[in-house]
Formats: structure tokens, sequence, C-alpha cells
């Protein structure tokens, strides 16, 4: 009898069981990543879009009728950049319908000791998801699944999420006091199960365990609002600057790359290091889940 604690796989079914489905870098030039930067944005949805047409466009990731998951970061509902701006989803969800979207769902799981519904509803996002189907990861069913990974070996992500055709991933621009920072590889952790985020994750290696979980979280763009961000503190709250921009790309590791330096161009910041050298960044890089250093990516501002 099916139930909401987690499921499990056949080693077969688990080979193939992943959110969205791995693929080739659909956003690339010459033999490199492409990460896009706008700014001076009047219109914000004109300003994604513009995100995404730089690097090649939405007709690139997009194929007429399918489902499309809508990721983003309501941890709390507490205001930008400590959670989505519930505008800049909706101006997501209404670009990926008029691009050809069959369905869209909006997915999510805020912090383990949160209510999904509850912050949605504060944060204004609930009224504003439009024609997405709204899912709250916590009130559905969960299955284990192993990620191939050396320090999170096995972890339970919701059923609903393994049957879409295509991730998109929005997230924020935001330092965090336990892994050092929230961008697009952090944003994956609301996909797991709530009391393995408590037990499983965040006893030790969490950086290294977030790089791990991208295994199997396969996004095929990241847009990330950079209007404000935290340079220090989070995820909750913090010190708050406004860079102003957005940046969209298929590759995790270089737009995080870039987001880092973004936090980093401003005085107090709690990112002194090399981005290259955070432990999230590292892992990433060595399980092959994008960019190596700076020369195989270039920014398109």
């Amino acid at each position: 009898m099916k139930n909401s604690s987690a499921m499990s796989s056949t080693a077969s079914d688990q080979e193939q069981l992943g959110i969205g489905k791995p693929q080739v870098n659909p956003f690339m030039k010459r033999g490199k990543s492409l990460v896009s930067k706008v700014s001076r944005i009047s219109d914000l949805k004109e300003s994604i879009s513009a995100s995404v047409e730089a690097l090649g466009g939405f007709e690139r990731i997009i194929d007429e009728g399918e489902k499309i998951l809508v990721k983003p970061n309501f941890n709390t509902a507490d205001p930008p950049p400590a959670s989505s701006d519930p505008d800049f989803v909706k101006a997501v969800i209404e670009l990926l319908y008029e691009h050809g979207a069959g369905k869209v769902i909006l997915g999510e799981s805020s912090t383990f000791s949160g209510c999904t519904r509850r912050v949605f509803e504060e944060t204004g996002m609930t009224d504003k998801a439009g024609d997405a189907e709204i899912v709250f990861f916590e009130e559905g069913e969960y299955r284990k699944i192993t990620t191939g990974g050396r320090f999170l070996k096995k972890v339970s992500i919701p059923d609903s999420s393994l049957k879409i055709d295509k991730l998109v991933n929005v997230s924020c621009i935001k330092t965090h006091q336990y892994a050092t920072f929230t961008l697009s590889l952090k944003n994956a952790v609301g996909f797991m199960k709530r009391n393995e985020r408590l037990i499983s994750l965040h006893t030790r290696r969490l950086e290294e365990k977030i790089a791990d979980l991208n295994l199997i979280v396969h996004p095929v763009v990241t847009i990330m609002d950079g209007r404000k961000c935290f340079i220090s503190g989070g995820p909750a709250c913090g010190e708050l600057r406004e860079p102003g921009v957005i940046l969209a790309s298929g590759d995790r590791v270089a737009i995080d790359v870039e987001a880092i330096k973004i936090m980093q161009g401003y005085k107090g910041s709690s990112l002194t290091r090399d981005p290259w050298r955070y432990k999230q960044v590292t892992q990433a890089v060595q399980l092959g889940l994008g960019s190596r250093n700076e020369e195989e990516y270039t920014v398109i501002e």
C-alpha cells in the first residue's frame, strides 16, 4: 500500500530515474557554455526573456506540449532574495506557456520546519501561479533512488518530480550560513524529503552532498534572479545588496561561479575565496556537472 514514505526502486529502475533527463547543455557556442547577464531591467518579463534569448532561445529547450517543472526557491516566506519573487516566477511560467509548454508544474518543499502551502500563500505565490499546477512535494509520495555520488548515495525525491519532460531551475543569489551559498546547485535541496535534509544532508559534508544530489537533477536551464542578493548571512536574512541583474545558463557550475563573483564584488562579502575552490563547486566539477574552469564558458552581457 502506497503512503507518503519513501518507496523503493529496483536497481534497473534507479538507473533510469532522475528529475528531468540528462542531456548535453543546449546553450553552447564554439564548445563553450554560455552565461547571459541582463542588466538595466525595466520590464521584468521582457528581461527574463532576453536572458534566455541571449543564450539561443526557449525554442532550444521546449518542445510543443511538454510537461515542464519549475523549481523556485521558497525555503521560507521571507522577502527576496531569501525566497523567490512571485512576480519573477510568474513571468517564467508565462514565458514557458508562450513558447509551447503543454503543462507547467510549480513544485517546491520549504524548509523542514515549515509548510510550503502556507509559504506560498504568505508570499502571494499561490495567487500568481496562473495556469501552473502547484505541487507541494511534502504532501505527496517520495521514492528512494541512488544518486551515484560519493557522499550522498541514496535520496528520497518526490514521485511527482519524476513524471516530467523538462526541469527549469529558478534560483536566487544569496549566502548561506551552513552551505556557504544558495545558488543553482543548492536549489536542488528542495527535492529532498524533509527528514533526510535534516539527518542525511546537514550532519556532515553538506556542500559535497549538494553536488552529489545534482547527479539526479537535470535542469535544461537555470534562470537566476540577481536583482537583489545577500553578501553575508542567509538563507532567511542577511546583508542585502542590489546588483540589478538576471542571469541564465544551461551550465549550473558556470552560473554559480558568476553569481559568487557578483556577491564578492561588494565590500563586506563573506565570500573571500577563489570561486572555484568552494566545495559545492569543486565537487560539482569533479562530477562533471558543468564547466571546469574560466576557459570553458563565456559571459554574454
